[in-house]
């Protein structure tokens, strides 16, 4: 069954709490429009939702492959595989993450930042700030040019310390600009991490920096809002019930940071007379997708109410959709009405939604899946007309168990003292990412740190070869991991300007092992094949000697990080 996806429009209402406002308290305004939002069900299902948004339009005949739109590249890949892609953050998801701690929040999911892109783009341009740069940017190491995506030097004034930019097509310099203004105010309330403030400023306004602030006015003035950034705004709505109001309004961002800050602000037809009950989420025939999931499994989305002036309960019953099929029993509500004084409120109200798809006994689900749909009726409130009764429509796809192979973990290359590339086998199966886990040894305190990884390497640009690391992978497909690979260590041998202080070894025995070393050593670890510590040792002097279970160990100490292989007997 084809997913028909309907016309959206901004709601009546939408935007009337931006009336009249000027400067920071518009941006504040436009805040609390946009956010909080409905959440899209996964990142491992952002490739099924930008099937939607970042199509190119078929060209004629009908018969031709549709494309996938890239801003990264003029490569050309056809949907739906995804192969050489990457789920890129265009705002970098680093900026807002402190200590190697992945801090879930919703911008990690948000369309409204999110494109499927080039894999050698998006790696090339990493967490680097947006910019112009110099001529000649593959003339450096770590330069790239591939005629739509450039990272380099950065031209005087820009930049504000970053070693290079990332610089798009000029076709896209609006699009990545208007992006970054729906941003810094939708997440204005996020804490950006200390070690990326080169564009931002931990405040609610502006939030950008000067020199960012004047890049970006330029971009968005030179590079007009497109066809493209106006049909996947009405698709993201569809699905995250909040718009990009920079697409809606291009004039908005002169009234909060350009060269109208001051006036007032109007909306026009978006407002409507006040007092009149308003539902302004979630939006008639909008989708609340939950991906791809496996049999057995169960996974919720939460969809967000929020209305203006509503009176009593709203109901909430799930129908068939479409007519012929039954598939309600996949799809369970918790609640069945809700208070409306809790979705007037300004944050609304968020109503879980659980997908759990089954099969009937002695059946199996075949390899591509199958697709559970449904729909929500909503009503009451006091809404009248034709919004007195909304649908919300829903959609699952199930699938079988998955069956993972385990992955091999190579050795790390490219080293120096601040960054390393890590690499791995390939799945031969269809998977949704590898999952890279760093294990670092600071000061006898372990940090563990796991990066979603699209393709099967990783360059690791905060190493420190002082410390001792460590990494191993994983694939995962649909909350499944498989096995975890082999432990590599990352070795201090073959940087040139780092050497060993004094020498370690291991001599190795029946039912024990004898440390050798010149002098005494500190903060002894021991460490096994899966990266955890199992023995610590203050103290470390010629001819120790410990006792270990049978297997593989490694030993590191302050003096001596490079790690010595044991084997215990």
């Amino acid at each position: 069954m084809s997913w028909a996806y309907a016309e959206a429009e901004i709601p009546a209402g939408y935007y009337s709490k931006l009336e009249g406002k000027t400067g920071a308290e518009l941006k504040n305004a436009v805040h609390e429009v946009i956010y909080p939002h409905t959440e899209v069900s996964s990142y491992s299902a952002l490739p099924q939702y930008f099937q939607h948004t970042d199509a190119r339009p078929n060209p004629t005949p009908a018969t031709v492959r549709t494309e996938w739109w890239d801003m990264y590249s003029n490569v050309v890949r056809y949907i739906p595989s995804f192969s050489g892609l990457n789920r890129e953050h265009a705002f970098p998801k680093s900026w807002w993450k402190e200590n190697g701690s992945v801090e879930y929040t919703p911008a990690y999911v948000d369309l409204n930042h999110l494109y499927p892109a080039d894999g050698p783009a998006n790696h090339a341009k990493s967490n680097w700030p947006l910019g112009v740069t110099v001529p000649n940017p593959t003339s450096v190491k770590g330069g790239f040019d591939n005629g739509v995506s450039q990272i380099g030097y950065p031209v005087a004034g820009q930049g504000a310390g970053a070693k290079f930019v990332f610089e798009p097509a000029d076709e896209y310099k609006g699009d990545f600009a208007r992006t970054y203004f729906y941003m810094v105010t939708c997440y204005q309330n996020l804490h950006w991490n200390s070690s990326y403030m080169w564009m931002l400023e931990q405040n609610d306004y502006p939030t950008l920096t000067p020199w960012a602030l004047n890049l970006l006015l330029q971009w968005h003035r030179d590079d007009k809002v497109s066809q493209k950034e106006i049909d996947r705004n009405e698709v993201v709505f569809g699905y995250q019930n909040n718009r990009n109001p920079f697409i809606d309004f291009p004039d908005l961002a002169e009234y909060i940071w350009g060269n109208k800050v001051g006036e007032s602000f109007s909306p026009g037809t978006a407002t409507q007379p006040t007092g009149k009950p308003t539902l302004l989420a979630p939006t008639p025939d909008m989708y609340l997708d939950f991906g791809e999931v496996a049999v057995g499994k169960s996974t919720s989305s939460y969809l967000l109410f929020k209305g203006e002036n509503l009176k009593g309960t709203i109901d909430l019953n799930v129908g068939k959709y479409p007519s012929g099929t039954d598939f309600r029993k996949m799809f369970t509500l918790p609640e069945k009405s809700i208070n409306t004084v809790e979705v007037n409120k300004s944050t609304g109200y968020y109503v879980k939604v659980d997908y759990t798809p089954a099969v009937e006994a002695g059946t199996e689900i075949p390899a591509e899946g199958v697709e559970h749909t449904a729909r929500i009726l909503i009503s009451g409130g006091g809404l009248e007309g034709t919004s007195s009764n909304t649908f919300v429509y829903l959609r699952g796809r199930a699938f079988p168990e998955p069956v993972l192979s385990r992955l091999e973990a190579y050795a790390p290359s490219d080293i120096s003292s601040d960054s390393y590339k890590a690499t791995w086998s390939e799945a031969p199966e269809v998977i949704d990412y590898y999952l890279f886990t760093r294990v670092r040894t600071i000061g006898g305190q372990q940090i563990v740190e796991t990066i979603e990884c699209e393709d099967n390497y990783v360059i690791i640009d905060d190493f420190d070869a002082s410390d001792s690391e460590s990494y191993y992978v994983q694939s995962s497909r649909l909350g499944y991991l498989s096995p975890e690979s082999n432990v590599e260590f990352v070795s201090r041998s073959g940087i040139s300007d780092i050497e060993e202080d004094r020498p370690l070894s291991v001599e190795s025995y029946a039912g024990s092992i004898r440390i050798r070393c010149v002098g005494s050593m500190t903060n002894g670890r021991v460490i096994d094949t899966m990266g955890r510590t199992v023995m610590f040792l203050p103290e470390i002097v010629d001819g120790m000697e410990i006792n270990l279970s049978y297997g593989i160990y490694f030993l590191v100490t302050d003096e001596h990080s490079t790690p010595v292989k044991m084997i215990a007997r």
